[in-house]
Formats: structure tokens, sequence, C-alpha cells
């Protein structure tokens, strides 16, 4: 079962489920309220689909924002083709695409899946969006090092996705937090982030959970957090914010 709103979930907590076609699926974050039905909240998914294998859906209804955390194989976009799928690649996919997701013959292929709703925090409709839902458009996949770095204090992060870069309702990024803690702070929109790398506590809500790959929180809007590295290396970090905003957005707390 995956967590609800403003949580903090270890993906190895939670229970895989197995797809019809062979792919290991595992819910970690749902921010929906039930109220609006699908597609009212953000929910994180993490697929593992062995070679031979398949992973088939229809992107959601304001579209998913992909990342290739390890292995390889491709993405099949119904109308548009085969995209190559490789270690730190992001893929966004176009509200309501038929996609499959297949592993190359050397390992499992592990993708973060993100789909995204249609209405802002608040539970409006989100400016962003043309109609009820973003008009579609082609997939698109865009590597990491191709990404340019940006920074905010002493953390260095890149932009996958965004407005300017292919998705107009929604941030992905990739974020190093170098060992240390930052002051506490909140962002403007809701975050899901996802640990790939090192270890440290998140502190949030009063509270301190561990963090370790595979670590996932949802941070609401206005939510006062601090991610800590408590490691010798680079924390590294996967987000998703919507609605679309910079990771360099911070809120004033008195």
């Amino acid at each position: 079962m995956s967590a609800r709103a403003g949580a903090v979930v270890q993906a190895a907590s939670v229970r895989a489920m197995r797809a019809p076609a062979g792919a290991s699926v595992r819910r970690l974050i749902d921010t929906g309220t039930g109220a609006g039905g699908l597609g009212d909240g953000l929910v994180r998914r993490l697929i593992d689909v062995p070679p031979g294998a398949r992973f088939g859906a229809n992107s959601a209804v304001a579209g998913e924002l992909c990342f290739v955390i390890d292995g390889g194989g491709r993405c099949e976009v119904e109308g548009f083709g085969s995209l190559p799928l490789e270690p730190d690649r992001g893929v966004w996919l176009p509200p309501g695409s038929a996609y499959l997701l297949a592993a190359g013959s050397k390992g499992d292929l592990r993708v973060d899946i993100v789909s995204l709703p249609v209405t802002s925090p608040a539970g409006a409709a989100d400016p962003a969006l043309s109609g009820d839902r973003p008009a579609a458009g082609p997939p698109q996949a865009r590597d990491l090092h191709d990404c340019a770095v940006e920074t905010t204090g002493d953390r260095r992060f890149r932009v996958l996705f965004g407005p300017g870069y292919g998705c107009s309702v929604a941030t992905q990024f990739v974020g190093e937090i170098p060992p240390g803690r930052a002051p506490a702070h909140s962002h403007p929109y809701d975050e899901v982030v996802l640990i790939l790398r090192g270890e440290g506590v998140i502190h949030v809500g009063g509270g301190e959970h561990p963090l370790a790959p595979g670590t996932c929180a949802h941070l609401p809007p206005g939510e006062p957090h601090c991610l800590e590295n408590t490691g010798p290396g680079l924390m590294r970090v996967l987000g998703v914010f919507h609605p679309a905003d910079s990771p360099a957005a911070k809120l004033a707390h008195g």
C-alpha cells in the first residue's frame, strides 16, 4: 500500500505488485485525497522490469515524468515509435500516451514514474493546463549529462523537464547535497523526492526519518523541512515539483 500525503516511506517496505506482463510495481506515494477521483494527486511508482518482461500502461490525465534509475531497455509509445532507455535518462510522456517498457538482455530495468494531477495542490484547476488537461504532444527523452548545472547555496541541481524544458505543468530534477545540514525551508509547490544515493536524515513535521537509497518523501506546499547528508560523499536526489517551479524557489520563514 502506498503512503499518503506528507509521508516518508522506504521502497523496501512497500509490497511489490506483479503486473500482468511480469514487471514489479511499487506504489510509493499517492498525494490524492480521493475526493477528486483519479488524477487529483501526485503518484510515484517504482517499476522493475526483468529481461523478457514488459510493463504497459497509459500515462496519467496530465502526463507522466519518468527517470531511468538502473538498467537499459526501451519505451515504446503508441504512434511515436521507440525511445531507448539508459541510466540517468528522463522521459516525458504526454497525457494519455499508451506506452510499453521493456528491459534489455543484461539485467533489470528500474524506472521511477511520477503521474501528474490535473489540479493544483489547493484543488483548483492548474492554470498551466489548457481545458481539462494539457495539450498532448510527442514524448521526449533527455539525458542528465546534457542538462545545465544550477546552484542554490552549496547544492547543485540539473533540471530535466520543466517550463522551457518540454513540460509546462511540473518540474523534474536531480540534485546533489554535500555532507552537512542546511537551514529548514519550504517551497510553494508539492514536492516528491526519492533518494538515489547516499544516507542521511530528513527533518520534517517535528520529527526525523532516516534516508537511504529508495527512501521517498512527499513535502506539501509550505511544509518546513531539511535534508541532512550524514555521509562522507554527495547525496543524490530525484525530485518532482507540481506545479512547475525552480528547485531554488523557497518560502520565507520568520
